[in-house]
């Protein structure tokens, strides 16, 4: 509401999470009408997820009158009043007024964490109960009468070959081989599954459920690197085993080809986002993509692995048996670091045109709108070299608060080099259970010191600063400090699963076990499935995050039960 006279005002806003940027043109506010004493009104809509620093000037001569910073609630109504404070002084006051309080839109996120919790005390109370004796007897008898009977019956004497075939229906050998398969690796990659299916599906349009525009970290940036790492972790010991079983490194090599060649045309082919547009065409068809980089990042660590592997994994005769672990494949520490030395060239290195060399930021109207063309610097510019425009993705997270209008790859070439690091990470994970099995205590430590030395890393490259730091935490182009903070993160948690599912054995790690042991289809089924019903209905009000909320939750549930499904059946899609 304006109330000063001619000439009006301009008012422009500027988002706390857009660094160094330009402030955005929202409104022309009319001056006030002296005759009917009626002020000049402008209504906007803003932004709620950060704090706005809103800015007005005079219409003429561009004149600086106030500028506030305020972080705005959801649903909320304001008024911004500007007046002189008194008709001998031309000093301007701007007062911002609540005329209707925002919403808790933190309300729905936090029933639905209670709901979940009260079914996870449920089963908690459901399998106490089925430990008593007397509870178990009688549930058994009324789900199955006849099997209780039998079972009854078989105790007044011995029980033949059949009763005990019917009475545990599982075979020996899969029941063995379960024990001895390390359930922490697979309830921790589910639950990285579920988060991105969660995430991917929308987050119930959450902030922190989305990702980071540009520097920074959420929720939502935490998932694809865990996952690259705990497959790192997985190539280290399905190719010990393969090679103990006496698999020739010939015959291994195959299967990698395969694994990489199935992953990627997978990623092109079914898992693609321009199918939106229509049917898939070469002319705008996407080339990079997460399946593409997981089947390259795989190509590359479990090819680096083979060359180096050893059947046997005893202890090691070195001057250094406490680093048996690392010292022994020193030719892959040289490979990674010889990549990393790569990256780090490119990025700082190249000269990319009309853009400053060394350039990493956005571009838009990001650095004071200086390089609007230059989003992600090297590695949007060799994406767009090789690659071409239409074939990159099209709706970077960079458009949002940067207003970016160029193409870019979150899933570039660039950024590839660095995934391979955070797979090696995994690698380096998945040895220390190889070479220290079933020594809980040695296992534990050295997960403890990798997250510590990457924390470190981390903390230096970063200036522990968002955006101040030597090179800061980005998930766009996959930076060396992002691989070292997400890396930290994922030695804490895999501890942590590790300590309670493996050691302790408090946890089984469901529900996450079951989707983490049938990823793949999970992964391609909610992409393909993403906009049939039941995972996904017309909703009554698209601005509600309790209605986002309950769709996106009910379709990632739906990805576990469906998991669970499949675990009970026995049936686990590998590639």
């Amino acid at each position: 509401r304006n109330e000063l006279p001619a000439p009006g005002l301009n008012l422009a806003a500027r988002s706390g999470s857009c660094h160094q940027c330009l402030y955005q043109f929202l409104a022309f506010v009319p001056p006030s009408n002296e005759s009917l004493r009626k002020p000049g009104t402008a209504s906007v809509m803003v932004d709620t997820q950060h704090p706005l620093t809103l800015m007005l000037n005079s219409s003429v001569g561009d004149r600086n009158l106030c500028k506030i910073q305020y972080h705005f609630g959801e649903f909320g109504n304001y008024s911004l009043v500007v007046k002189t404070l008194s008709a001998s002084t031309q000093n301007v006051s701007c007062d911002l007024i609540i005329n209707e309080g925002p919403i808790n839109s933190y309300l729905p996120i936090l029933f639905a964490f209670l709901v979940y919790m009260g079914i996870l005390a449920i089963l908690i109370a459901g399998r106490l109960l089925m430990k008593i004796d007397p509870v178990r007897n009688w549930v058994y008898k009324k789900l199955n009468p006849r099997a209780t009977d039998r079972m009854i019956n078989s105790e007044l004497g011995s029980p033949n070959t059949a009763d005990s075939i019917n009475c545990d229906p599982a075979p020996h050998p899969w029941s063995t081989a379960s024990r001895r398969r390390l359930h922490s690796l697979d309830t921790f990659r589910g639950l990285s599954l579920v988060i991105m299916v969660f995430v991917n599906y929308g987050g119930g349009k959450y902030w922190f459920f989305k990702h980071e525009s540009w520097n920074g970290l959420t929720v939502a940036d935490l998932v694809f690197p865990w996952f690259v790492f705990i497959m790192g972790t997985s190539i280290a010991l399905a190719l010990g085993s393969m090679l103990r079983w006496g698999s020739s490194k010939w015959k291994v090599l195959r299967k990698i080809l395969w694994r990489t060649l199935v992953l990627i045309l997978l990623g092109i082919l079914v898992v693609n986002p321009n199918y939106c547009l229509g049917p898939l065409s070469w002319d705008n068809l996407r080339i990079p993509g997460v399946l593409q980089r997981l089947g390259f990042t795989y190509l590359v660590v479990a090819a680096l692995e083979l060359l180096f592997a050893r059947a046997d994994t005893g202890t090691w005769e070195g001057r250094f048996p406490a680093l048996q672990d690392i010292l022994p494949y020193w030719p892959q520490w040289i490979f990674i670091l010889v990549l990393e030395a790569i990256w780090l060239c490119l990025t700082f290195l190249l000269p990319v045109p009309d853009c400053p060399r060394g350039y990493i930021g956005p571009g838009g109207i990001g650095d004071f709108g200086k390089y609007p063309n230059c989003t992600g610097g090297a590695a949007g510019y060799i994406d767009r070299l090789l690659l071409g425009e239409k074939h990159m993705y099209q709706h970077p997270s960079s458009g949002v608060i940067y207003q970016t209008t160029m193409p870019y790859d979150p899933e570039g070439i660039l950024g590839t080099i660095n995934s391979i690091v955070m797979a090696f990470l995994g690698l380096q994970a998945g040895k220390i259970t190889l070479f220290y099995k079933d020594q809980h205590k040695q296992i534990m430590s050295r997960f403890i010191i990798w997250g510590i030395v990457m924390g470190i890393i981390s903390a230096i490259l970063t200036k522990c600063s968002k955006e101040e730091g030597f090179i800061p935490i980005n998930k766009n182009l996959w930076s060396i400090s992002y691989v070292t903070t997400t890396s930290c993160f994922a030695f804490t948690l895999l501890l942590l699963i590790y300590y309670l599912v493996d050691v302790k054995k408090w946890w089984s790690g469901a529900p996450f076990l079951y989707p983490g042991m049938n990823s793949i289809l999970v992964y391609i089924g909610h992409q393909v499935f993403a906009n049939y019903f039941p995972f996904k209905w017309k909703m009554q009000d698209s601005q509600s995050h309790a209605e986002h909320l309950i769709q996106n939750l009910t379709a990632t549930t739906l990805w576990v039960i469906i998991s669970y499904i499949l675990y009970r059946k026995r049936i686990f899609w590998k590639i």
